[in-house]
Parts: C-alpha cells; structure tokens; sequence
C-alpha cells in the first residue's frame, strides 16, 4: 500500500472516530438540555455558540491557507479542528458536577 493510500485510510479513521466521539457528545449534551434548568439552558446556548465560533474559525483557516495545500492536508486539518472541539466538549460534559 502506497503512502497515500494509507494517508488517506488515516483519514477514514480519523473521520470515523470524530463520527463515533461526536455521537457521544450528542447524547451527554442531549442529557443535559433534557434535564433542564439552568443548566439545560446554558447548555443549548453554549451549544449554538461552539458550533457558530468553530465553523467560523474553520472559515479563517480556509481563508488563509492554513488548512494545506492538497484535498488530502485540508480534510486531515478539518478533521483534526473538529476532533479537538468535540475532546473538549467530551471532557467538559463528562466530569461530575
């Protein structure tokens, strides 16, 4: 298998994993917005905004040519900026409050 090829079969995993993590951060955001309160509130806030400040970050990036110079380097660096967004996200709903 050429290096590329296996660049690419990264970047189906890596794809596969942000998939798979985004959905269990679905279902501990969904968690707390159905509990409601405060809580819930801010959650569905904060929510909107994440994905708003993200995309727009992701825009910059585009913007600037930080996101490489080949289809394969630019879709790796999305990947890579959503994964970290949604480990972050994952942390943070995660702990006991």
């Amino acid at each position: 298998m050429s290096d590329l090829s296996k660049a690419w079969l990264g970047l189906y995993l890596d794809s596969w994993r942000l998939g798979s993590e985004a959905a269990t951060v679905m279902t501990l955001r969904m968690q707390r917005i159905a509990g409601g309160g405060l809580m819930g509130a801010a959650e569905a806030e904060l929510m909107v905004a994440e994905k708003v400040s993200a995309a727009m970050e992701l825009q910059r990036k585009l913007m600037t040519g930080a996101l490489g110079s080949t289809p394969l380097s630019g879709s790796q660096e999305i990947v890579r900026h959503y994964r970290r967004k949604v480990a972050a996200n994952h942390r943070r709903l995660s702990r006991v409050r």
